[in-house]
C-alpha cells in the first residue's frame, strides 16, 4: 500500500508490538533518527503506548504489555502475548462505516467482527475515545486490519504528535498464500502488496531523518 491512501479507505495507523516500551522506544530512535512520544494506557486493555507521526493522517503505534494493570489478564489484543520478536503484528483503516466493516471480516474469521468502545488516557491526562472493530489476541501477525472510528474524540491522535520528518512510504505484507486474503481486502475496497513469503510479515518502508527504513 503506498503512501496513506488505499483505493478507497485511508490508512489509520499501523501497529508495532514491542516487549520493552522504553527499550523500543531507544531502538526505534536509533533507526529512525526520531523519538516516539510516550501515548497513555489503554485501562480496558492491559497495553501502553508511544506514537510516531507518519503525516498524512496516520502513525506508528510502539505498543507494549503494561505490567502495572493487573485487571486484564493474557491473552491481550495485537499478539502482545504470543510476540516472538519486536514487530508490525497489525495495521487498521479509519472507517465511518463499522457495522459493514465488521461483516465483512466475520466472513474472514468468525470471532472477528466484535465493535467496542475504546479509550486511553493520554500523557497529559486527557481522554482520547474511539469505537473499533477490536483486534483478536492472535495470531502474531494479523495482515487483515481492523478499523477505528474517531468521531467521538476531538483531536485525532496523529493531529497532537509534533511534526517528526517521517513519511509512510509503503505498507506491505508477506504470506505464504496471498490468495486467502484477495476477496476480503477487495470487498473492504483495499489493496495491499503481498510478497509470497513462508512468513506471515507486515513491513513499513519510511522515509525518515535517518533516509529511507524498513522496519
Amino acid at each position: 500500500m503506498k503512501s496513506t491512501k488505499t483505493t478507497n479507505r485511508l490508512l489509520d495507523h499501523i501497529v508495532y508490538s514491542v516487549k520493552d516500551l522504553d527499550a523500543a522506544i531507544l531502538t526505534l530512535e536509533k533507526k529512525l533518527g526520531v523519538k516516539a512520544v510516550f501515548g497513555g494506557y489503554h485501562a480496558t486493555q492491559g497495553t501502553k503506548n508511544a506514537l510516531i507521526n507518519l503525516d498524512n493522517g496516520t502513525y506508528l503505534e510502539l505498543l507494549a504489555a503494561d505490567d502495572d494493570n493487573k485487571n486484564i489478564l493474557p491473552p491481550r489484543w495485537m499478539g502482545i502475548d504470543v510476540l516472538k520478536k519486536d514487530q508490525i503484528t497489525r495495521w487498521s483503516l479509519k472507517s465511518e462505516q463499522l457495522e459493514k466493516d465488521a461483516e465483512i471480516v466475520k466472513q474472514y474469521h468468525p470471532e472477528m467482527g466484535k465493535i467496542t468502545g475504546g479509550s486511553r488516557n493520554t500523557a497529559n491526562g486527557s481522554l482520547l475515545k474511539w469505537q473499533l472493530i477490536l483486534p483478536l489476541p492472535t495470531p502474531e501477525v494479523e495482515l487483515i486490519p481492523f478499523m477505528v472510528d474517531w468521531s467521538q474524540t476531538e483531536t485525532h491522535p496523529h493531529d497532537a504528535l509534533p511534526n517528526m520528518g517521517c513519511k509512510l512510504i509503503e505498507l506491505y505484507g508477506t504470506h505464504p498464500n496471498a490468495d486467502l486474503l484477495k476477496i476480503t481486502f477487495k470487498k473492504l475496497g483495499v489493496h495491499l502488496r503481498i510478497d509470497p513469503n513462508e512468513n506471515t510479515n507486515i513491513k513499513a518502508i519510511i522515509q525518515c531523518p535517518n533516509g529511507v527504513v524498513e522496519i
